[in-house]
């Protein structure tokens, strides 16, 4: 075995990495803070109900299957994904509803009951939205910007000019459609990120396309058994976890890592990749003498992502109107973001997804049963919304919108379960409960996002959703294979 790498976190980036690193020879030793491995995404089971709380839409497959492709081993055999038609239903306050398909005709059909401008200009918007993606593909997505030669180059500048990155994606949407509910239904992507439509780059106009062209997927027996399938693949491969064990401290001698002090000790390493906020590792993991370019000034001047507040409920009844994924839109989409990115409170009309895994899957829940998964997007922490305060309350008024909207009897759950960015804070450290790290909603913090690479300390490395690539399951997943195949080019040459 070559060299000593130690990850700090077991989600999707680290195992990622950690993979790629043991098959080029590399010893790897995971140390996750939580008493199991997935970072965000766990798995719960109650009486009979099993939920998923953390990341339920999983799409850009292939993104996944690469970590089984470069093992020499065959993605099924650990983890099987189905492909799911149609995608998501939109609900939108007046009763209209449009389920994402991948076929562009019903999608036309569904669209133009309601707009039949919008209809005729799908298909262009569609186009545009896989050049987008083929663009971010080819450029940012699929290598690491370490240099400035990476990032300031005539390539770069030419792909940058050509997804235009100071165009907002509703302005962009703006162009193609007029009806809110088209508006809503495409600008909802700027949250997979973390951030609005109103100030996010158009560059995520690329979702439309990875949706509906390229599929969104369900997982057999939960999205938490592609954490699974990951674990063990890397523990085949020699990859040592630990679980239960809290890093305090990265230590740093003469300006290289050295190893990390642990509440069980101290552990050697010659490099440690950070598989976690970069602003918490930064603020938490380092002293202030070793981070000049990550101050606690520069910190405060990021923009956090957006959070989210979820209810898991498990209810003894069946809803015809719920799919596997179901968007209920408010009446008006625009005061949700200025709720929670201006005034830093909960939005009085929430926008709610459900995941429904049970529709896809039986035994997800006990007979006749619903499993849910009900997530609103919720403000990073901050002084302006005590959510030891609200959570109750808030959590009242979300199970009243959707008995308004037909999803009755939920107060009367066999389980009912919250979770809020308190809780993501205090499980995996993320900075001010972010979900996605930093936001996207502005050009800098889009395509200028912290390093794979600490400036600072020699042999310190970062993935996962606050550093390059960006946000999202399958994007952090690439970032830890990115990382490893580096790294390991470092460390074995």
């Amino acid at each position: 075995m070559k060299g000593n790498v130690i990850i700090i976190g077991a989600g999707f980036g680290g195992l990622s990495c950690a993979i790629r690193l043991a098959l080029q020879g590399v010893r790897v030793t995971i140390l996750e803070r939580q008493e199991r491995v997935g970072g965000k995404l766990q798995q719960i089971e109650q009486d009979g109900y099993h939920f998923d709380r953390g990341p339920s839409t999983i799409t850009m497959p292939a993104s996944f299957r690469s970590v089984f492709d470069h093992a020499g081993v065959e993605m099924e055999d650990y983890v099987q994904l189905y492909e799911l038609e149609p995608r998501t239903r939109n609900s939108f306050a007046d009763g209209t509803v449009v389920d994402l398909s991948g076929n562009r005709e019903r999608m036309k059909e569904q669209i133009a009951a309601y707009s039949a401008e919008d209809a005729a200009r799908y298909d262009a918007f569609m186009d545009e939205s896989a050049a987008l993606y083929a663009e971010a593909n080819r450029h940012f997505l699929g290598k690491l910007l370490l240099s400035p030669k990476d990032k300031y180059n005539l390539r770069m500048l030419r792909s940058l000019l050509r997804v235009r990155p100071t165009v907002k994606l509703d302005k962009l949407l703006r162009s193609y459609f007029q009806h809110p509910h088209t508006l809503a239904m495409f600008g909802r992507y700027a949250t997979y990120v973390g951030s609005s439509p109103y100030q996010a780059p158009s560059i995520f106009a690329m979702m439309g396309h990875v949706e509906a062209e390229e599929g969104i997927y369900g997982v057999k027996g939960g999205t938490y058994q592609l954490i699974e399938a990951m674990t063990r693949l890397a523990q085949e491969k020699g990859v040592q976890i630990v679980t239960g064990i809290e890093v305090r401290q990265i230590v740093v001698r003469n300006g290289k890592v050295a190893g990390v002090d642990t509440d069980q000790g101290f552990r050697e390493a010659d490099q440690v990749v950070a598989n976690g906020d970069v602003l918490s590792v930064n603020r938490l993991l380092l002293a202030p003498e070793y981070r000049k370019q990550m101050s606690d000034e520069r910190i405060r001047r990021y923009e956090p992502s957006i959070s989210g507040f979820v209810t898991l409920a498990g209810v003894r009844r069946q809803y015809e109107s719920l799919l596997h994924h179901t968007v209920f839109f408010p009446e008006r989409y625009e005061p949700e973001f200025d709720h929670i990115f201006r005034d830093r409170k909960m939005p009085a009309d929430p926008t709610i997804y459900i995941c429904y895994s049970g529709y896809s899957e039986a035994g997800m829940a006990p007979a006749g049963a619903s499993n849910l998964f009900i997530l609103v997007n919720a403000p990073y922490l901050s002084d302006s919304w005590h959510w030891d305060e609200q959570m109750d309350r808030y959590g009242e008024l979300v199970l009243e919108k959707l008995a308004d909207r037909g999803i009755t009897g939920l107060k009367q759950s066999d389980v009912l379960i919250r979770y809020t960015p308190q809780h993501i804070e205090r499980d995996t450290l993320a900075h001010q409960g972010s979900i996605y790290g930093i936001s996207s909603n502005s050009v800098k913090q889009t395509f200028m996002r912290p390093g794979n690479k600490s400036k600072d300390v020699q042999g310190l490395w970062y993935v996962g959703g606050t550093t390059h690539p960006g946000g999202g399951t399958p994007i952090v997943t690439l970032s830890g294979q990115l990382v490893g195949v580096q790294l390991a080019s470092e460390i074995v040459t």
